[in-house]
Order: structure tokens, then sequence, then C-alpha cells
């Protein structure tokens, strides 16, 4: 199948205009009907209706796109993988507001007009990650990275222990407190929602509750951390976790607090994996950055069994 006959057909099917897809990749419209032609031979179904608009995509057509796209991003991944000078370092980082997302920031600052591309695989285990990793569709990931660690061709690196906090609002009992062990939270309902079993941070708090006796609930659907702040500030009886070093923000009328848990502290290990031939000019001076900034460990830790010692 020819690639940008593709490559084409998505224009055409996104623009709904042979002429703008013809403006778009810089082709003239007769190559462009030409290029959809060829695909339409080749698969044996019509893929446009014309009308005096434009084009749509036929039934056919409608099937195809998906599966289009999904063609073009294979390749763009392929070819990335062995240019990696080219492009910016991709990191994925699960979610801009915790810890990983604030160090890459870090780096940023220190390092200003850095190439860099930041990136989230919400939802995506580590193993997932680590299929990422081998596609090229990333550079590196930051993840807990269970026993046994990475497979062969990537490397992981224990860069940021994230201490956890309690959050609560203002009328939850635990609120006054300065600081808390975490056998204080024992018969609390602590509210997680979202948790999907087989992901690193599922098996963490599977061993967490276990040793702490905890109640941690991830019933519900999660609306997003707007609507989790909310219900923690109205309710006398909800609360759940944060890492220290996660940048979350509410209303001032919510009241929130956060606690420190302390004696031992639990952490969540945040691992840098990438792929450990990879030749990317940034990435070495991003381990640099994260091996040297990393925070020292309070005095007392409590880290899942799975993550192993720290480097």
């Amino acid at each position: 199948m020819d690639i940008e006959a593709v490559r084409t057909f998505v224009a055409v099917a996104e623009t709904g205009q042979f002429q703008e897809a013809a403006v778009d990749l810089r082709l003239t419209q007769q190559a462009v009907s030409k290029r959809v032609a060829n695909l339409e031979r080749t698969l044996g179904v019509a893929l446009f209706v014309r009308t005096a608009r434009g084009a749509r995509p036929t039934l056919d057509g409608q099937a195809f796109l998906p599966h289009a796209r999904d063609i073009l991003r294979a390749v763009e991944r392929a070819a990335s993988s062995v240019r990696p000078g080219e492009r910016a370092l991709r990191v994925d980082v699960l979610n801009r507001r915790i810890a990983p997302a604030l160090a890459l920031q870090d780096f940023y600052r220190s390092h200003p007009g850095t190439d860099l591309d930041v990136v989230t695989l919400p939802d995506t285990n580590v193993s997932r990650a680590v299929d990422a990793l081998l596609a090229g569709e990333v550079d590196a990931t930051f993840r807990a990275v269970p026993a046994g660690g990475p497979p062969d061709g990537v490397s992981a690196e224990r860069v940021l222990d994230d201490p956890l906090q309690l959050l609560v609002g203002p009328g939850h009992p635990l609120a006054a407190a300065k600081s808390l062990p975490p056998a204080a939270l024992a018969g609390h309902r602590i509210w997680i929602p979202g948790i999907k079993q087989g992901t690193e941070w599922a098996a963490y708090y599977d061993e967490l509750t276990e040793a702490f006796d905890l109640r941690i609930d991830a019933i519900g659907p999660h609306f997003g951390t707007e609507a989790l702040m909310d219900a923690i500030a109205d309710s006398a009886a909800l609360a759940t976790l944060v890492g220290s070093r996660d940048r979350y923000v509410w209303p001032v009328a919510h009241g929130l607090r956060r606690i420190p848990v302390e004696g031992p502290t639990p952490v969540y290990p945040h691992s840098f994996l990438y792929r450990t031939a990879d030749p990317h000019p940034v990435l070495a001076a991003l381990r640099r950055h994260l091996l040297q900034a990393r925070p020292a460990p309070p005095a007392e830790v409590w880290a899942p069994s799975w993550a192993g010692p720290r480097s």
C-alpha cells in the first residue's frame, strides 16, 4: 500500500476538499485526485463521494479512516526511532500536575531553549510505557518499576521518591494535624477514584493498604482533579493522598489542608526509564540533571517491596 496515498486520503477526509488537501500537501489537485484513485483501485472500494461542496468519505472511507491514521502514526514512530537528533526529546510524564512533570520543568529552566516535547500516555501501565519506548513513540518515561526491572534495551534509574501527603477539607477530623503517621489514617475513607488494576500505581496502593491497614476506596468514576477537590472540600469524611511535590490548585474557599505523612513516610518511587542505546543529544543532559537534583529521602521511608533499594 502506498503510504503517500494513505496520507493524501487522510488529508482529503480531514479538509473535505481535494483543493485544500492539495495546498496542505503542496501538491496539485490533479496529483491528489490521482493518489486517491490509485488507493481506491488498490482497496477495491470508493472512498469518497464527490459533491458540489467538496468530498465526504463513503461508508467504506469512514471505516478505513481510523486505520489510515494508525498507519501514519506507525510510520512516524518508525521514522522517529532512527532520527532522534532531528526532533525534540519526547518524555512521558503520565500527568502534567505530578512530581515528574515539575522535575522536567526544572530541567528546562536550567537548560533554556532545550528541544523538549512533554507528552502523556494516560492510564498506561509500565509495560505499555516500555512498549512505547521500544517502539520509539517516546524517548523516556517516568514510572514505578515493579520487581524484575525493565526488559533488555531499557534502563531505569530511580530519580524521585515523592513523599505522600493526606489532603482533607476543613471539616475533616484530621484537618488540624501538623503531620500524621500512616497508622493514624486507618479507619478513615481515603478516596482515590480511577485506580486501574494492572497498573503500577494500583500495585502501590494495594501494598500500602495492606502495610498500614488503610481503607483506600477507588469506587466511582474519576471526573477529574477539580471534581475530586470539590468533593474533598465539601466532606467531613473524605480524604485523598497526593504527592508532596504534586501541584494541584483549588479555590481558596475550599480550605483544603495538606498534611505530611511521617513515621514512616510512604514515598512513591518514580524511576526514569529510557532506551539504553538512545543517542538523542538531550537525553544524557536530562539524566545527569535528574540524578544531581534528586532530593534526599526522608529519615524513615516506606516504599513497596517490589520497588527495590534506591541506588
